[in-house]
């Protein structure tokens, strides 16, 4: 099958690293780490598992970090050193285990990604136990190899590939009533619902939202699904972005050109103050901060703006983070990272974050569809992760692949 696959190998990294800093383009070239070539198709580990034939792959931030070998060295371990990409899925079962009960050949589906205990054969540990399969401590353990999601692994194949293999664990049926291009987006709404509803701000509380990607749109969406009545703000980069952010229920968009301190203090009636040396910053400011962007202008930023007391969400991905730690003491911020997701508080029960997105979206409380903007054919791997790159050029939210 065809198929796009990432390759860690130390010659193809160090000539990638090397090529970028040259031309942006050839990080995704037929001489780098990512490349579109045929492979075997994957097969069932095991009578637990099912064949999937991918409908759709979604292109996400974390994807487009791995092709521009942003990610941390350290997190190496826990990824197969070549694999077909891709995690954000969505798909037909073509073949089944004898043990997978409930789903049959032809349906519709979506895989929760996560590669925990339990599709690796394994004892569920401490982690998985209490739902936090994003948290399990066996990534690198069991039947399967390293990898802590589809799409890092080289046994479960990827969605940016014709077919996948997941197990029956993480299998979920498309309601009837979800398009295809409304069903592939649960990954990255559970990527929201994870951090909302671990954090749930009080009616009274002043939000700020950075990033105004497709999570930031999904996280203001999310709040107001549940019926959060907090203020909410959002810094978005570009136009495009912030109309979005606004119908999807911020209360206000402030873009990045125009963001200052005195703007923030004018917003939550916080205090500017000035250090003899440095950025001005407040006193009083956001109660919770959602930092979906994860550079460490964000970060900065989120302490500057953020109250005494505050919760501070880091949601974006970042490494390699330089800070002045002195406003996290000074303001006794609580800052709570967050991964993935698994099983989320909802309603006075845990339920699987992904069965809380499929009944949301199912439910018509929450129409994502506009945020579908690109799809490419999969043998257009280059363009489409230009497009997902370029998002003022494109104007693009989420772009697909489509083998």
């Amino acid at each position: 099958m065809k198929a796009v696959t990432f390759r860690a190998d130390l010659v193809p990294y160090v000539l990638t690293l090397a090529m970028g800093k040259v031309n942006r383009k050839l990080y995704y070239s037929r001489f780098s780490c990512v490349r579109y070539e045929e492979v075997r198709e994957p097969v069932l580990p095991g009578d637990d598992w099912v064949k999937v034939k991918t409908i759709y792959g979604g292109i996400c931030g974390s994807d487009i970090n791995m092709i521009y070998l942003h990610d941390s060295p350290l997190l190496s371990p826990f990824a197969s050193r070549r694999f077909v990409m891709g995690h954000e899925n969505l798909g037909i079962i073509v073949e089944k285990g004898e043990n997978v009960e409930g789903f049959e050949v032809g349906d519709r589906i979506v895989a929760d990604d996560v590669l925990s205990c339990e599709p690796r054969g394994l004892e569920r540990c401490p982690k998985c136990l209490s739902g936090d399969y994003n948290l399990c401590l066996n990534f690198t353990e069991g039947r399967l190899s390293a990898g802590t999601i589809m799409g890092t692994c080289a046994d479960t194949g990827g969605s940016w590939g014709e077919y996948y293999v997941a197990h029956k664990s993480q299998l979920f049926k498309v309601p009837d009533n979800l398009k295809d291009e409304e069903a592939i987006l649960i990954d990255p709404l559970c990527s929201a619902l994870h951090p909302v509803l671990r954090n749930f701000p009080r009616d009274d509380e002043k939000v700020l939202v950075i990033g105004a990607g497709i999570i930031g749109i999904l996280i203001v969406a999310s709040l107001r699904a549940f019926g959060s009545k907090a203020d909410i703000t959002v810094i978005a980069k570009y136009d495009f972005q912030g109309q979005l952010a606004q119908r999807y229920g911020a209360d206000r968009v402030i873009y990045s050109r125009d963001c200052d301190v005195e703007t923030m203090a004018e917003i939550t009636g916080g205090k500017v103050v000035k250090p003899l040396l440095g950025e001005k910053y407040l006193i009083g400011g956001f109660d919770r901060v959602f930092d979906c962007v994860g550079s460490e202008t964000s970060v900065r930023d989120s302490l500057r703006y953020i109250n005494s007391g505050g919760a501070l969400v880091l949601v974006g991905l970042g490494s390699k983070i330089k800070l002045d730690w002195s406003l996290v003491w000074f303001k006794e911020v609580t800052i709570k990272g967050v991964y993935g997701y698994g099983v989320d508080p909802v309603d006075g029960r845990r339920e699987r974050t992904f069965k809380i997105g499929l009944d949301l979206m199912a439910s018509g409380k929450m129409d994502l569809s506009p945020l579908v903007t690109h799809v490419f054919d999969l043998k257009d791997y280059k363009k489409a992760i230009e497009v997902a790159s370029c998002k003022k050029e494109y104007q693009s939210i989420k772009v697909l692949l489509k083998p």
